[in-house]
């Protein structure tokens, strides 16, 4: 057998692998983007804490000084940094959800959650 015979029949044979591996990279995908919505609900729960400690500190004046309500003002800004970036990761994630996996289902608004 020549080289092209070999390379013909080990095509042909391939074929069958080929079709089965798309359905399991579409399992990889969905579990990948589980995964993310995951981290991006823990993340934006601590965002969303260190906004209000940094609140707390800044009413407060936890340690009665200037430089608590420094601290305080300073860790409230990264607190809303953080939110905005986990939002627009949010929206990203479900943009290339919509483009990857076709049009998603009217009843989910496409909330991230803990749901499989």
């Amino acid at each position: 057998m020549n080289k092209l015979t070999k390379v013909c029949i080990l095509t042909l044979a391939a074929i069958p692998s080929m079709v089965f591996a798309q359905g399991r990279i579409i399992l990889l995908l969905t579990d990948v983007k589980y995964i993310i919505r995951t981290l991006i609900i823990i993340v934006a729960a601590i965002a969303l804490l260190v906004f209000f400690w940094g609140l707390v500190r800044f009413i407060f004046k936890v340690g009665g000084s200037e430089e608590a309500v420094k601290e305080g003002r300073t860790l409230m800004i990264w607190g809303l940094i953080a939110l905005f970036v986990m939002v627009t990761v949010w929206g990203l994630i479900s943009f290339i959800e919509r483009e990857i996996f076709g049009t998603l289902d009217k009843s989910d608004p496409n909330i991230p959650s803990f749901r499989p």
